[in-house]
């Protein structure tokens, strides 16, 4: 992994600090999705992508829906004022109906409270104690940055702060307005949440977390990390506590 990729998180800044940089927010590159960092904790990470094309996803899954699809009020702006930011609408009909949130029979093999991530099918299930599993739709890592194994959840964030290590800073301008960090907020591109992801006492350097960018939902496009819509992340993360395993499929 390059260490121009690299960089982390750290907690939120002061109402005054994100909108002194909330001015330079329009200089970011919107294809920022990358999720690794070469800093200990306390800092957790994710860092930036450069802009590429999109990978489209296989062909969609044979498994039956079990649950409702009400899909109007799920990815509507109705969590904004639970937020102390807003939660942007996702037009449904933008998206294929197999990434957005469903209940389907559990075929993962795996025990109740697993997160199971299938990169080929663009698929994340959260196992249920029913027989049963909820999935999302998830953006993957491109070739040359995936990453599969097994892992557990080291350390959530809500709103993650962005930080560009120092080598990207020093090569690339458009990163260098955010030499001292870029706030979390609704233009922030780790998106709502972050979910760290560790291998015994060793990061891994990549993470389950949000987007400012849902329509790349389903498509091969960061850096190895797990991006997810913002909506569904928040669901995740408040179902997930820290020590869940986590596997993702090679």
């Amino acid at each position: 992994m390059s260490t121009a990729l690299l960089s982390s998180l750290r907690d939120r800044r002061s109402p005054f600090q994100i909108l002194a940089r909330g001015a330079l927010v329009a200089l970011l590159p919107l294809a920022l999705a990358a999720c690794v960092t070469s800093r200990p904790l306390p800092p957790s990470a994710a860092a930036p992508q450069p802009a590429m094309a999109f990978a489209p996803a296989p062909l969609p899954s044979s498994q039956p829906v079990v649950g409702d699809l009400d899909n109007t009020s799920r990815y509507g702006d109705g969590l904004s004022s639970e937020e102390p930011f807003p939660i942007r609408a996702v037009n449904t009909e933008k998206i294929d109906p197999r990434f957005l949130k469903q209940t389907v029979p559990n075929t993962t093999g795996e025990a109740p409270g697993t997160i199971v991530i299938d990169p080929h099918e663009r698929h994340l299930y959260l196992v249920q104690d029913d027989g049963t599993a909820i999935r999302y739709g998830v953006g993957v890592g491109r070739e040359g940055f995936a990453w599969s194994g097994q892992a557990y959840v080291r350390r959530k964030l809500e709103w993650p702060d962005w930080h560009p290590p120092a080598e990207m800073v020093a090569r690339d301008p458009k990163a260098r307005p955010y030499a001292d960090g870029m706030p979390g907020g609704p233009t922030n591109p780790l998106g709502a949440r972050s979910m760290a992801l560790w291998q015994g006492d060793k990061d891994t350097l990549f993470r389950i977390h949000g987007t400012i960018e849902p329509y790349s939902i389903g498509k091969a496009v960061s850096s190895g990390c797990i991006r997810m819509l913002n909506q569904d992340v928040i669901d995740l993360y408040e179902r997930v506590p820290l020590g869940t395993k986590v596997v993702v499929r090679s």
